[in-house]
């Protein structure tokens, strides 16, 4: 009933076989993780889930954000953002069409943040996240897509 790291590691590479999806899925652990105790258990995985499955916009946008501050300071800055980006990039493979250029992770968190740092400080707290995804009406339909799954 409980998984370590480098079996979520493992489990999560099997999704991803194109790629390495050994550092997204190091971001993600952290997020199941909830109590930080190196190991998610079921009940950690089922939460989860549930937010990220039937919980409300604000649940599951509160979920993101905590994914993407990895460093959990109640920030995501450009750094921890390019790390999730370059990671995600990783975990796609190089075998994508088109061919992704090499700065695409920077490009991706410019326009992350050109979108979502309302004050331009340089880091984007929940507050800015949260209103930014509510008023991006793909990103709200992203929110909308496993709804129905279960």
């Amino acid at each position: 009933g409980v998984v370590n790291e480098e079996t979520f590691k493992e489990i999560y590479s099997q999704f991803f076989p194109q790629g390495d999806s050994t550092t997204y899925a190091h971001f993600l652990f952290n997020a199941f993780d909830t109590d930080h105790n190196g190991s998610v258990s079921f009940e950690d995985f089922v939460m989860g889930l549930s937010i990220l499955l039937r919980g409300t916009v604000q649940e599951k946008l509160n979920w993101a954000f905590n994914l993407y501050d990895i460093n959990k300071d109640g920030y995501i800055t450009k750094e921890e953002m390019l790390d999730i980006m370059k990671a995600i990039y990783d975990m796609m493979g190089k075998c994508t069409y088109p061919v992704l250029k090499e700065d695409a992770p920077r490009q991706h968190v410019e326009t992350f943040f050109q979108k979502m740092d309302k004050n331009k400080d340089g880091v984007v707290t929940i507050d800015e996240f949260i209103e930014s995804c509510q008023k991006d009406e793909n990103i709200m339909r992203s929110m909308q897509l496993f709804e129905n799954v279960i």
